[in-house]
Parts: structure tokens; sequence; C-alpha cells
């Protein structure tokens, strides 16, 4: 064992603590209004990207046709509630626009009965 310090270098870091100084440190999107189901699309294809750097070039790209919140996280590989920073920034630009799904009647009973077979599952397992 040594008694030298070691050295962290960037590469090391990760692609999280590039994130933590794009969002400059935002760990939370203060918007309620973007869920999983929220539907994002490029709504100004034509104009120059307002912010600089990668993560804002893919969001923009991949929602030139409408994606969800909870797609672009998933192509993107990041944590949800970093995409949703940076797609509230975008929001915020007026680059994309975000449109939540349409409730439908059937939603209630779906949920409910998804929720009771899952506690069924769970007590089959738990025996």
């Amino acid at each position: 064992m040594t008694d030298e310090p070691e050295h962290w270098y960037e590469e090391d870091a990760g692609p999280l603590v590039r994130l933590y100084a794009v969002t400059r440190g935002r760990g939370r999107a203060p918007r309620r209004e973007l869920d999983l189901t929220t539907l994002l699309i490029d709504a100004h294809a034509e104009a120059a990207p307002r912010r600089p750097g990668p993560e804002y070039d893919a969001i923009v790209e991949m929602c030139r046709a409408p994606l969800s919140v909870a797609e672009v996280s998933a192509h993107l590989h990041l944590p949800l509630t970093l995409t949703k920073v940076l797609v509230g920034d975008l929001i915020d630009d007026g680059r994309l626009a975000a449109r939540a799904p349409e409730p439908t009647a059937s939603e209630p009973s779906t949920d409910l009965h998804v929720l009771r077979a899952v506690l069924a599952g769970i007590r089959r397992v738990q025996i």
C-alpha cells in the first residue's frame, strides 16, 4: 500500500458527474406536468439549438417524432430525473412541446385490476 494520493480523472467520473455539471447541480425537475407518459415533440425544427451539449442535441433529434419522457430517458441511458431537467430546459427555450396523453375512461378500473393481480401474485410468492 502506498501513501500517494489517488488521482481521479474525468473518464473515471462517468456520465452522471458530467450531467450534474450540465444541469448545474439540478437533480430534480420543477415541472410537475412531466411524467413518464408525457409526449415530447420538436416544436421548432428549423431553429438552431440555443443550448450546447450532446444531451440536448440528442433529445431534440429524437423528438422529431413524438416520444414519451420515459422513452427519451431510456434511449439516452439517463436517470429519469436528469432527463426531466434537460427536457424542461428545452421546453423553457420553446424548442420542445410537451403534451400529456388523454386520459381514458377505462384507466381507473384497469389500474385497479392490475393492482389486484399484482397483490395476488405477491401473496402466492409469500406462501
